[in-house]
């Protein structure tokens, strides 16, 4: 059995040599191990110290995409090199590589296709108290989103099986944590999550500048996704709200219509009708939708064997 360990980097020279050390190349049940590092357009000697220090496979990317676009590289590079699990792990050695033997384990033993490593968030020192609480909330919410039960849901040192990889597609630029959580979980995989150990995190994220720019861009992925894969229930709900809110002022106005007062009352049955409109045009938007959800799938379907005997191929 084959293990990639994928390492999306953007000027990482300075702490990629602590990860290629930390990767362990002896792993139970594991016959290969190798590391790709993904170069995303890095200014610095992040290439020249990959291959110093025993990537086995380097990728770059000529100008910088964004950690979602490397994740994607990486992803369908590891399938053209025959992978069996993927790990993805970060430059900046946030991530204990002690700790791959444990993501791996629950696919290995065919009891699960993605593995999430669980930093516990929630008694992390390094993070806020403000970061440990939308850790939680956002975790909460991908969790019934996605169908899935994991406790860090943007972490991103997880474990995936060929079968899981294929599967993925990447459609952010921003982050594929919580996207491909919610994939995974509407493509009906098992996902779980290990405890893993982390390290003390030495300078600030480069993915966002600040918690706010973070927030916004997390809720506009979970609602980007959620409306692409339920597309039904979520226009649904809010084409109902629309209809009550608008059939209130409409009762309204019959109730004085009745009683001989609606002259005066004319106000409500427009605002009620505008409503309505709205609330019917909503649900049109929620078939449309589902009609478009469907042949997304059916894409996807397609896409997954293209994939597969692409994979073939270039194992031949």
């Amino acid at each position: 059995m084959k293990l990639v360990v994928q390492i999306p980097c953007y000027n990482e020279a300075e702490t990629l040599p602590a990860v290629l050390a930390d990767i362990p190349r002896d792993i139970p049940n594991i016959s290969v191990v190798e590391v790709l590092v993904i170069d995303d357009g890095s200014a610095d000697d992040t290439v020249a110290v990959a291959k110093q220090h025993g990537a086995d496979h380097v990728v770059s990317h000529k100008t910088n995409l964004g950690l979602a676009r490397s994740f994607q590289t990486g992803i369908e590079y590891a399938l053209s090199v025959d992978a069996d699990i993927i790990v993805n792990t970060d430059g900046d050695n946030q991530y204990a590589g002690s700790s791959i033997p444990k993501l791996v384990e629950p696919i290995v033993a065919n009891r699960a296709d993605v593995v999430v490593g669980d930093r516990q968030p929630s008694k992390n020192p390094d993070f806020s108290l403000l970061k440990r609480s939308l850790q939680w909330l956002g975790s909460r919410v991908v969790r019934q989103l996605a169908n899935v039960d994991v406790s860090d849901a943007v972490s991103g040192f997880r474990a995936y099986s060929r079968q899981a990889a294929l599967k993925i597609n990447v459609m952010t630029s921003f982050s594929y944590t919580t996207e491909t959580l919610i994939h995974v979980g509407q493509q009906g995989l098992i996902v779980t999550s290990v405890l893993v150990d982390t390290n003390p995190v030495h300078r600030p994220s480069r993915l966002f500048k600040s918690m706010r720019q973070f927030l916004i861009k997390q809720v506009a992925t979970i609602l980007r996704s959620y409306a692409m894969y339920r597309p039904l229930h979520a226009f649904s709900a809010l084409s109902i709200m629309m209809v009550v809110i608008g059939a209130l002022p409409i009762i309204r106005f019959l109730y004085f219509y009745m009683i001989g007062e609606g002259d005066g009352k004319v106000q409500s049955l427009l605002l009620g009708t505008m409503f309505l409109v709205m609330g019917y045009i909503t649900f049109v938007a929620a078939i449309i939708g589902d009609s478009i959800s469907v042949n997304r799938r059916l894409n996807e379907q397609i896409l997954e064997r293209v994939k597969r005997l692409e994979s073939q191929k270039s194992s031949e």
